[in-house]
């Protein structure tokens, strides 16, 4: 038997040769026929059903075949039938009893399945549970007919039902990864460890199966093992090599010492994996060698050799393109990481370009709602024409000589009445001294005519309000338009912003960190470019030393070059007992504020708001506003106003854009006379240069030493007029300024002053203090003191000091500190 099993085994092994000559021979159209027949035919499927099929463990037990044909029965439906003969075939290469029992077992599942569909609760989790019925009855169903039933028996029936359910879980995992395309860019831990059971169980199939006294099962492990040690490493070997022995072992019981040896050979051969191929087979070549030593008798070590001989030798002609493609589906290799970049590329370039596309709809909507040719205006003539047809539609249609003048003497009447036209256009009015003396003789109806015309040009002046106002709201939408689109485009760009991987970086800190005697667990840079740095460092909990700001953020700008401070940390943030810091660029200024302010008449509630808001890196705004009139309304007025002007600039609109759209909505939100002022102030932190946008607000003023500067600009406020012309007027601060921002109520508290911006910079230049807080208290008091205590408005004040930012910590030297080499980033 084992004769003719090895003459079938050559014959098979000479046809695969000349096969795949063959394959090598023809081209990629060849191939591509290949694939297809592997595909449609399922040849790959009806290959796994006779090996497991044929699989057998323990002697007498096939769990594998009906769980795989229950997990088909839902993947692969339409190749049921060579599916099931397929197992039949390979069954019966084993024992009548065995193909017996899975052809009864696979009938059952089969009915059960049909009758779980009628009820439309047919789903591949009943497929485990499924095989563990079907296999239980179906094995006492056969031992009851052939007279073998009996309580050893039966407790075996048990014991393979029960690995059947086993196994029928574990393909649900693993059988899927060959029969349907993945999206996903890896593998979970389980679903590889399924996948090695199911490709262990396979291999099964081919034991007893010897060619010139060398085992095909442990030249197919040794390769197996030899593979996924090459693409996953040492754990990743040592793991594949521990399942597939002991499956192979089940099959054969004597070789039980195939676990250790399976494993050790992966562990060693994964540990080598940063070299070639040659070095990789060395590794396995020597573990299996010792291990074979060790236990084995000097027939098994020459058989053994020979076999890891083979397996070496089909691991070297294995293409790199197949390994490469497995790596990508092992977590923690280079090609897997390489994989999910490109999965993330992907996904960015496809939002990338959706929000340009976005982008370019938004422009397109802001281009239309501007084009000259939407809306034609009638000339001159035109109008003037039809302002005269409905004059006389009123006046001369019913006139008795309506024939003598329109009909005789059109073109006199119609001069006529035209140069009326213009001097009523020109002084808003017509009188009978306007009138030429010839139309005066002529017409009877004078008075008619003129009051005519007066309607008329009240109706023709509303008309031409009303289609002014349309075409400036035309042009705020469009201007809106633009600047979202903008916004969207400048969004795009930075999310199309790649830079090249930072591993290296990454190590040369972690060394950095470790060679102060730090325990760090993991650096994440997610950006290096100057100016944005933005690192992410987890490390164990420090029992509060502050380890972050006092020694990781002073080295990192001894080693960066520039000033790194601690954005964000997490003081054992993890259950684990590590901290999470985040360390970004510190900008080279910084504002220190102080706000006072009072109601009218001492009340709680007052109209004036302030917002201290940062709107982007390295990026402060002041802004403050006063709502018409007092109390509750002019509050809810001036706070929804900066509400609303915080939202635009936090989006990344335009401060001029901002200002026109928050005018946009307070005056069309309501019809009643609604206006609040806003005083803004944008500061770069970097470089300390500010601009002021003033809408109907009061002056600012810079104090410089004992120089005083008035900010100032003349723009009404906002929700007065539909369209605002924005001033933007740009200052660059230096250290120590104070930057005074005020409303109305105390700088025009003077009011017996004249030049009240005279008088605002002297009071200011007798201050003696430097104090935020302090002047902001002084010039409160100040006003309120020149009116003996009465507060007569409401009352707001922010001051801010420009300082540098000192980091809190001195610099730490290192000595032969690495120096880290910022990447290029590309758009």
């Amino acid at each position: 038997m084992a004769n003719q099993a090895s003459a079938k085994w050559t014959g098979k092994m000479s046809m695969s040769d000349s096969v795949q000559q063959a394959g090598q021979k023809i081209g990629q159209k060849g191939k591509g026929w290949l694939t297809s027949v592997a595909t449609r035919w399922g040849a790959l499927h009806l290959l796994m059903g006779f090996l497991l099929g044929r699989a057998v463990i323990l002697q007498e037990l096939s769990p594998f075949a009906v769980p795989f044909f229950a997990v088909m029965y839902f993947l692969k439906k339409n190749r049921l039938l060579l599916i099931m003969f397929s197992v039949i075939t390979g069954s019966a290469m084993q024992s009548t009893g065995i193909a017996a029992s899975n052809f009864t077992a696979m009938v059952f599942i089969v009915v059960m399945l049909s009758i779980l569909e009628r009820r439309k609760k047919s789903d591949l989790h009943y497929a485990p549970l499924l095989s563990f019925l079907a296999v239980l009855l179906a094995s006492n169903t056969v031992d009851y007919f052939t007279g073998h039933l009996g309580l050893y028996t039966a407790f075996m029936n048990v014991v393979e039902a029960v690995l059947s359910l086993i196994l029928a879980h574990i393909f649900v995992q693993a059988i899927p990864l060959l029969t349907k395309r993945r999206n996903a860019n890896h593998l979970r831990t389980e679903e590889i460890i399924c996948l090695i059971i199911l490709l262990a169980s396979v291999m099964t199939g081919t034991a007893g199966w010897i060619v010139q006294d060398v085992a095909v099962d442990n030249i197919l492990a040794r390769y197996l093992v030899l593979m996924f040690a090459a693409v996953g490493g040492g754990t990743v070997g040592a793991a594949v090599g521990v399942v597939t022995g002991l499956i192979l072992s089940l099959a054969n019981v004597q070789a039980v010492y195939q676990i250790s040896l399976l494993a050790f050979s992966g562990l060693l051969a994964g540990l080598l994996r940063e070299g070639n191929k040659l070095v990789i087979a060395v590794g396995l070549l020597m573990g299996s060698s010792i291990l074979t030593l060790y236990v084995g008798e000097h027939r098994e070590i020459l058989q053994s050799t020979l076999e890891t001989f083979i397996a070496v030798l089909l691991f070297l002609f294995t293409p790199r393109s197949v390994m490469n493609e497995i790596a990508t589906f092992i977590p923690g290799t280079e090609e897997n990481e390489s994989s999910q970049q490109q999965y993330l590329r992907k996904v960015r370039d496809v939002t990338v370009d959706r929000i340009e596309q976005f982008s370019r709809l938004f422009t397109k909507l802001s281009d239309t709602f501007v084009n000259p040719h939407l809306v034609e205006e009638a000339s001159e003539e035109m109008q003037v024409e039809a302002f005269l047809a409905e004059v006389t539609r009123n006046t001369c249609d019913r006139c008795w000589k309506r024939e003598q003048c329109w009909s005789r003497n059109f073109e006199g009447t119609y001069e006529f009445m035209s140069d009326m036209v213009h001097v009523m256009k020109r002084e808003g009015e017509v009188t009978v001294n306007d009138m030429p003396k010839e139309f005066l003789r002529k017409c009877v109806r004078q008075e008619r005519v003129m009051q005519g015309m007066e309607r008329e040009f009240v109706r023709w002046q509303n008309q031409l309000y009303l289609k002014q106002q349309i075409a400036d709201s035309r042009r705020l939408v469009a201007e809106q338009l633009a600047g979202v689109s903008r916004v969207m485009h400048n969004f795009a760009g930075e999310l199309q912003k790649e830079g090249i991987h930072l591993h290296l970086q990454e190590q040369q800190i972690l060394q950095a960190l470790e060679g102060m005697g730090l325990s760090v667990r993991d650096v994440d840079i997610l950006n290096l470019e100057e100016g944005k740095v933005d690192i992410e460092i987890v490390q164990p909990y420090c029992q509060g030393r502050d380890e972050c700001s006092k020694l990781i953020s002073p080295l990192l700008t001894d080693i960066l070059g520039e000033k790194i401070t601690v954005k964000e940390k997490g003081c054992q943030a993890f259950a684990d007992g590590s901290c999470k810091m985040c360390l970004g660029s510190a900008q080279e200024f910084e504002l220190l504020t102080g706000v006072a302010g009072a109601a009218k008449g001492g009340q709680l509630l007052s109209g004036d708001c302030f917002k201290i808001m940062e709107f982007g890196p390295g990026k402060m705004a002041l802004a403050m506003s006063d709502g018409m009139g007092n109390g509750e309304r002019a509050y809810r007025e001036s706070s929804s106003t900066l509400e609303l002007l915080q939202q635009l600039l936090e989006s990344g609109m335009e401060e001029s854009l901002s200002i026109k759209s928050v005018n946009t909505v307070l005056s069309l939100r309501s019809p009643d006379e609604i206006f609040a002022t806003v005083d803004l102030a944008l500061i770069d932190l970097h470089n300390a240069k500010a601009k002021f946008i003033k809408t109907g607000s009061t002056p600012s003023f810079i104090k410089r030493g004992d120089q005083v500067i008035p900010i100032s600009a003349n723009n009404l406020p906002i929700g007065i007029i539909d369209d605002i012309d924005v001033d933007i007027v740009s200052q660059q601060l230096k250290p120590g300024d104070l930057l005074i921002m005020m409303t109305d109520g105390i700088y025009e508290a003077a009011r017996t002053v004249e030049n009240k911006t005279l008088w605002m910079k002297r009071k200011i230049s007798e201050l003696k203090t430097n104090d935020p807080q302090e002047v902001a208290d002084c010039l409160l008091e100040l006003v309120i003191r020149h009116h003996y205590g009465e507060i007569h408005d409401d009352m707001t004040v922010m001051v801010a000091r420009v300082d540098r930012y000192m980091l809190p910590w001195a610099t730490i030297p290192v000595p032969n500190a690495p120096h880290i080499d910022r990447p290029r980033y590309v758009s």
